[in-house]
């Protein structure tokens, strides 16, 4: 096909590409599907390829046009990017997941030049700034006693027992409480459709209906208490959030968790290989401090890429955004073990709408595709590669300790797509201890280990 492209940029690294085909070939796959039209209808009064040309024109011009119209957009799309194996770069291809549109509604003439524009987004130019002898400055962190025992408190938790707590005793903050309750009116009679049994919480958190902690502190099993409370808007019906109501609650059920011994015995518990809750503590402190490394890894990492970013503008198109977006939606439909379309559903009906939580997430999502973009580019710059040995130092640090997974985790990464994945993370791994190296940093003010996870949330 004889082809005529004018390219022009667009905001957010989409391009207008204007395409002119010749009236020939308009022409010449006009009169084709017009001969197949001629060749295969059968129209009452007409035998098999036999209809006029006036005929067909007048009874199926339209579509005729529509169809002739679409065939040659088709071709002279693939005409100028070529396919995937062959493809053709005079012009930038489209993103992936870019379907192009047309910028208008073209009009086929058989006797003229055929034109129209495509608008599509593209992988937007990275011009990276400045990215050695940066300099910053990473808090001085350490793990403390208060870390650890805060972890020995959390194993405690985990291996509590529930028990019911003394006859006659009150309940008590941290007590794990079930009551029966509803709404009353002024009367005193039960509001319809307001009763629920068998409500069970933890007195103190705050996360019981009504928040009606206070209400009930001291409250005895068989008791029952009459109060008012405002409804919360989560909880109300349309128009009825704020407004202040009666109920009637009675205790049915007292228990307390009741945390191990922080001994030898709780260490055993944990885990055999543990002797004694010396072992335990030292295993923890280990563990906080290998963490508390890879965090301060993160946070330089971060704090290198926040100034690199600032000074490398990317103008990121929306089809990454939109594409990110929907991988949130879906995995918080997977962390609910439901659909996209049913959480968005319940978000419509509390009144919630799905632009406003997207625009809550497009902030994040643009920040992250801009460190992406430029960490991939100095990727490819510096011609980082992940060869066999290193997949295969790779899976063997992840074996580590465990021989026996080491096949099965080799079989895993010997997938083709779990393959690319771990040697993109082997490159960018490469690139971040470059990074590090050939930038200067400087230790700061004293912070607290959960703080920095904070930070580097």
């Amino acid at each position: 096909m004889n082809i005529q492209k004018e390219l022009s940029h667009q905001e957010h690294s989409s391009v207008k590409l204007a395409i002119t085909v010749a009236k020939d070939d308009v022409r010449s796959q006009y009169d084709e599907i017009l001969g197949n039209y001629g060749k295969n209808l059968i129209l009452p009064g007409f035998r098999r390829g036999k209809v006029p040309r006036e005929v067909l024109l007048r009874k199926f011009g339209d579509a005729l046009k529509a169809e002739v119209l679409g065939v040659i957009i088709e071709k002279s799309m693939a005409e100028v990017f070529g396919d995937e194996k062959n493809p053709k770069e005079d012009v930038p291809r489209p993103l992936p997941y870019s379907t192009p549109t047309l910028a208008e509604n073209p009009v086929l003439d058989p006797e003229n030049d055929l034109s129209f524009s495509i608008v599509y987004d593209v992988f937007p130019t990275v011009k990276v700034g400045v990215w050695k002898g940066l300099e910053i400055e990473v808090p001085e962190v350490e793990i403390t006693d208060e870390d650890v025992n805060r972890e020995l408190e959390k194993i405690r938790e985990r291996n509590a027992i529930v028990v019911d707590r003394e006859e006659g005793a009150g309940a008590e903050t941290g007590n794990i409480v079930t009551v029966n309750y509803r709404e009353i009116d002024g009367g005193g009679e039960p509001v319809p459709h307001t009763e629920r049994q068998d409500y069970v919480f933890t007195l103190g958190t705050g996360t019981s209906v009504y928040q009606f902690d206070d209400e009930i502190r001291g409250m005895k099993i068989g008791e029952t208490r009459e109060f008012e409370k405002t409804r919360p808007a989560e909880e109300a019906p349309s128009g009825a959030a704020g407004q202040t109501v009666k109920l009637r609650v009675s205790l049915t059920a007292l228990k307390e968790r009741r945390l191990p011994e922080l001994d030898d015995d709780l260490a055993q518990d944990v885990d055999e290989k543990f002797n004694s809750l010396e072992e335990l503590t030292n295993n923890i402190r280990d563990s906080l401090n290998r963490n508390l490394e890879q965090q301060l890894r993160v946070f330089k990492i971060n704090r290198l890429l926040e100034r690199i970013t600032a000074d490398t503008p990317v103008d990121i198109p929306e089809s990454m955004i939109r594409i990110e977006l929907e991988v949130r939606w879906r995995d918080l439909a997977r962390a609910y073990n439901t659909t996209v379309d049913l959480i968005q559903k319940g978000m419509a009906n509390e009144g919630k709408k799905v632009e406003d939580i997207q625009n809550v997430w497009r902030p994040g999502i643009v920040k992250a595709l801009h460190s992406r973009l430029i960490v991939e580019t100095l990727i490819e710059e510096l011609k980082l590669e992940a060869g066999d040995e290193d997949m295969e130092q790779e899976i063997a640090n992840m074996a580590a300790g465990e021989t026996d997974r080491a096949e099965e985790i080799k079989k895993y990464y010997n997938q083709e797509h779990m393959k690319g994945q771990l040697e993109e993370e082997i490159k960018e791994r490469k690139f971040f201890d470059i990074l590090l190296a050939e930038n200067t940093i400087k230790t700061g003010k004293k912070e607290n280990y959960l703080d920095l996870v904070a930070d580097n949330g």
